[in-house]
């Protein structure tokens, strides 16, 4: 059980037999009235963010979410294979679970796998990767137009890079929100 003086920013809790995390939280103390807690909670398991208010001194449920290192293997037939890192266990996840992360995974890739009572219910990225441009086309000296061209990385998601990257180049993406942050040296 986690008491409302100990909710923090990424806390897991079970609400309704679901995983939840803690995306904000305050602390309200009115004039009058008792204190209570304003919360907004993400579904780990569909992602839907919902609000709770509780009031002070509420306990909750903590949630039974295990963060597992694993290492990307492969994907079959709309299943992507992890292995976890210490047991060498391997783990098959449904491509709905592991979402837009898909887009970011290259075999041999480490991340987190998310467990809530032994199922896999997410994938967290690292905050950036290192993709290769397979395809993008030509810049041409004196374009400036903003926004950048489209480009194609190694996994097959196409991502917008500024003109003068070229196919062949190396380019650090920020997964949270599928942006271009720099090309990395070779």
């Amino acid at each position: 059980m986690i008491e409302t003086k100990d909710f923090s920013k990424g806390a897991k809790l079970e609400i309704d037999g679901y995983p939840f995390e803690i995306v904000s939280y305050e602390h309200v103390k009115p004039g009058k009235g008792n204190a209570f807690v304003r919360t907004k909670l993400k579904n780990l398991k569909n992602g839907n963010v919902i609000e709770r208010t509780y009031k002070s001194g509420t306990k909750v449920k903590k949630a039974d979410v295990i963060e597992s290192s694993m290492q990307y293997l492969y994907q079959d037939k709309g299943e992507f294979y992890f292995m976890d890192n210490t047991s060498f266990e391997q783990v098959a996840v449904s491509e709905d679970i592991v979402g837009d992360a898909k887009f970011f995974l290259k075999e041999n890739d480490n991340v987190d796998v998310l467990f809530f009572n032994g199922d896999p219910i997410g994938v967290n990225l690292p905050k950036t990767v290192v993709m290769e441009i397979i395809k993008t086309p030509p810049g041409f000296k004196g374009d400036t137009n903003t926004g950048g061209k489209p480009a194609t990385i190694e996994t097959g998601a196409t991502i917008q890079v500024p003109f003068f990257i070229k196919e062949g180049d190396k380019i650090k993406i920020d997964t949270r929100t599928k942006a271009y942050i720099e090309r990395v040296n070779k």
